[in-house]
């Protein structure tokens, strides 16, 4: 098992590219299941959870190929299987996305339930009531989720009682291709929601309202090829960032989309960053001077996202004052604070708000990685802790960073990779 191994105590300075997203990019590569014709996806990131999704697309008999420029081209008119098997699915949460556009084209899916991060409990009850509502049949047996449609899928009027990225994409997904329109009310409005809806519509769907919390979907009664580009990875850009603000640095993130880190960028400039941007480039100056402690507050987009809130609390953990860091999306997703506080800093949780008091600087230690972003906030941690610190279980951080050593080497930061093999 791969570690992360830091030398705290450098300011970043420097110039990086972010990544395609994988938020946007998972869902778009299940939405080429519903076209047999070939579909060609360019700015994908090189990431674990990318992977297994092209193996679970290779598992259901779907033709993968990637190309010299890392273009991944995927033809669907292959499949001969829609059982999405266990060993794959239980890696990561997006698998429950197959689900709706397999059932969609194929009038049948049988899914295990998905794994992923250990972050809450994050029912797809939301999935397959909307699912029902668009008359397919469903039924959990031994630990998969058998779905079943006679005929295709009928349109309907979804009313979401709560606001849910995946249920979103999923039964976006099932109306492409579905009878008449479906109406999803209380949709999510993330950017990879949208994203999604413009791939789809590029391959021949009809989606409206995406990027707002109502979205109509007229179905059609077949979709075609085409080519795609994934967006920038927002919350890689707000990583890199963040990670500048707690050391103090200077760095400039290019191929990135700052229309879509709007609360991020808010709250990067409370704590005294001068931050400017451009179409495409977001720079965070923090001219060597400590940063003032925030109070965040996540909700689902265009607030304050979940993904980010980690390291936000590595920048209060060194910052002057006192933040409160209340967590409205996920009961889990404080898991970083004890990691933190084995570092040396003044972290207490009250329910789902963490009090940060910051304090003079961090110590190197010894931490383990509990979940994706966590592990994101363990690597800032270490590099603005005086010593060495050392970050186990870094595999849930290959899930939704690419390379991040060698990006962050680019900016100075002294880190490598070992294997205890």
């Amino acid at each position: 098992m791969d570690k992360l191994i830091i030398e705290g105590g450098v300011e970043l300075q420097g110039e990086i590219w972010i990544s395609g997203s994988k938020n946007a990019a998972l869902p778009i590569l299940f939405a080429t299941l519903l076209t047999d014709q070939k579909v060609t996806l360019s700015n994908l990131p090189h990431l674990q959870d990318i992977t297994t999704t092209i193996a679970l697309l290779g598992a259901l008999g779907v033709s993968v190929s990637v190309d010299e420029g890392m273009q991944i081209t995927v033809q669907a008119g292959t499949l001969n299987s829609v059982t999405a098997p266990y060993d794959l699915v239980k890696t990561m949460r997006a698998s429950i996305l197959v689900l709706g556009p397999l059932l969609a084209k194929y009038g049948e899916a049988n899914v295990s339930f998905p794994g992923g991060c250990a972050i809450g409990s994050r029912p797809v009850d939301l999935h397959l009531k909307g699912l029902e509502a668009m008359g397919a049949e469903i039924i959990v047996d031994q630990g998969y989720i058998k779905a079943r449609s006679n005929g295709r899928l009928k349109g309907a009027r979804i009313l979401m009682d709560t606001v849910s990225v995946g249920a979103t994409e999923n039964l976006m997904m099932a109306a492409a291709l579905a009878e008449g329109t479906t109406v999803i009310e209380n949709a999510a409005r993330e950017p990879e929601i949208v994203d999604l809806a413009l791939c789809m519509n590029a391959l021949g769907a009809k989606v409206e309202g995406y990027g707002s919390n109502r979205l109509i979907i007229h179905g059609v009664e077949k979709m075609t090829g085409g080519a795609y580009q994934i967006m920038p990875d927002r919350i890689e850009a707000g990583t890199f960032l963040a990670a500048a603000a707690a050391t103090g640095g200077k760095v400039k993130v290019t191929k990135a989309d700052p229309s879509t880190l709007e609360a991020v960028l808010l709250k990067l400039r409370e704590t005294g960053a001068l931050v400017t941007q451009g179409e495409d480039w977001i720079q965070l100056d923090m001219q060597g001077e400590r940063p003032q402690a925030v109070n965040v507050k996540t909700a689902p987009y265009p607030g304050f996202p979940t993904d980010m809130q980690a390291q936000i609390s590595v920048i209060n953990a060194v910052a002057q004052g006192s933040g409160r860091i209340t967590e409205t999306i996920f009961e889990n997703r404080h898991m970083q604070v004890q990691e933190l506080n084995r570092m040396g800093a003044d972290i207490v949780v009250e329910g789902n708000t963490a009090v940060v008091t910051g304090v003079k600087g961090l110590t190197g230690a010894p931490v383990m990685a509990s979940d994706l972003r966590a592990s994101a906030a363990l690597v800032i941690a270490g590099m603005v802790a005086s010593g060495e610190t050392a970050v186990d279980r870094i595999y849930h951080i290959d899930r939704g960073y690419e390379c991040i050593e060698e990006k962050l080497g680019q900016l100075g930061a002294r880190i490598r990779r070992v294997s205890t093999k």
